[in-house]
């Protein structure tokens, strides 16, 4: 496993370490945390996702500051997703999103949370949410029909059984529960006048009917997460700052989802000793620094001077990827022509681009 600490600004790595595949995220966080500020003092705020988030875990991080995702196990963050009401939640300067806040001691650590509502989130989670239910009507009425046709040796079985079957589902339930009784004789046929049942079986007849209050709850958590950080002071750090750098956070994942492409065979290389793939993890973080880098000198220099270079579909772009740079420079040539060094395809947008990277770049283009 490959732990890497990275700025948000420009996602630049300033921390790699290479742990054991089975140890846990919620287990290293903190330690993690703290380790990185003994080796780098800077007044930063750390953000996680919500495998940070634990009792054992905010109390271990002692004063630094943080930023993390409330997991919905949590009872609390469960009951106050669900309970909060909408005109509780306030437009944020985010569009998309609504925001409302409250304290709270868990763990024993003071702390702020955000309940907040994303309106891209809440229909999506609506969606899913009506094909869940559609799924588990289907699934209840297949176990209610099969329950329908059992057998029970005593009328308590069989109301037990529907009960049991009922605790079952989270957003149906049960009506109309009967209890039949189907009267057995030793031998077949229409029985005499006088003739006594052998014995007596029991089936359950009921009808499957949806839990409208659950239903209900869970419509009005959609869309919904919890924030936590234990920066209390809203103007040190406003919601919608907070906001912000939550979702900057996945920076350390989009740095290394280059692995998952075909063209770099990553998964045809084998290292059999832990301090290869350590080595190997340590080149791997060194390109990501210097890609991240050069990255950010880019996108700021462009930002800066309010310019664009078209991206992969041809349309402006002030944030362009490196490695969409990289692409951009494929069709360029070194030509050696009576006895002189040329380079050819230097377009508008490459001399742009070499530009605004400086003399160091500029120089291998024969510019400089």
């Amino acid at each position: 496993m490959m732990d890497v600490i990275c700025t948000g600004d420009g996602d630049v790595p300033l921390f790699l370490r290479i742990g054991d595949g089975n140890e846990s995220d919620r287990a290293i966080f903190a330690q993690l945390m703290k380790q990185f500020k003994q080796e780098w003092n800077l007044d930063s705020i750390y953000v996680a996702d919500s495998a940070l988030y634990s009792s054992a875990n905010i109390q271990q991080l002692g004063k630094l500051n943080w930023i993390t995702l409330v997991p919905r196990s949590i009872k609390t963050a469960k009951t106050l997703a669900e309970s909060m009401e909408d005109e509780v939640l306030v437009e944020s300067e985010i569009p998309g999103y609504r925001i409302a806040s409250c304290c709270c001691d868990y763990g024993g650590v003071r702390q702020r949370w955000l309940i907040i509502e994303s309106e891209k989130r809440l229909q999506s989670d609506l969606k899913q949410l009506d094909k869940r239910l559609t799924k588990q009507l289907k699934v209840a009425k297949s176990e209610l029909k099969s329950l329908m046709k059992q057998d029970f040796a005593c009328a308590a079985d069989a109301k037990q059984a529907a009960d049991k079957l009922k605790r079952s589902w989270k957003y149906h339930s049960l009506e109309s529960i009967d209890i039949e009784t189907d009267v057995h004789y030793l031998k077949a046929g229409r029985p005499t006048k006088n003739q006594s049942p052998e014995h007596f079986t029991y089936r359950v007849t009921a009808q499957v009917i949806p839990v409208e209050e659950a239903i209900e709850i869970a419509r009005k958590q959609a869309g919904r997460f919890i924030l936590a950080t234990n920066v209390l002071d809203e103007k040190t750090l406003p919601n919608d700052e907070v906001l912000t750098e939550y979702k900057g956070q996945q920076s350390s994942e989009r740095g290394f989802r280059f692995l998952k492409d075909p063209l770099f065979f990553t998964s045809s290389v084998f290292l059999n000793t832990p301090r290869r793939v350590a080595a190997l993890a340590m080149v791997m973080g060194l390109c990501l620094l210097v890609y991240t880098l050069g990255q950010r000198q880019l996108r700021q220099a462009l930002t800066h001077s309010k310019e664009t270079i078209p991206n992969q579909l041809g349309k402006p772009t002030s944030t362009p990827t490196l490695r969409w740079v990289f692409q951009c420079f494929q069709a360029v040539h070194l030509v050696h022509f009576n006895h002189q060094l040329q380079v050819s395809n230097l377009t508008d947008t490459r001399l742009k681009i070499l530009r605004i990277l400086g003399n160091p770049c500029q120089k291998y283009y024969l510019i400089c």
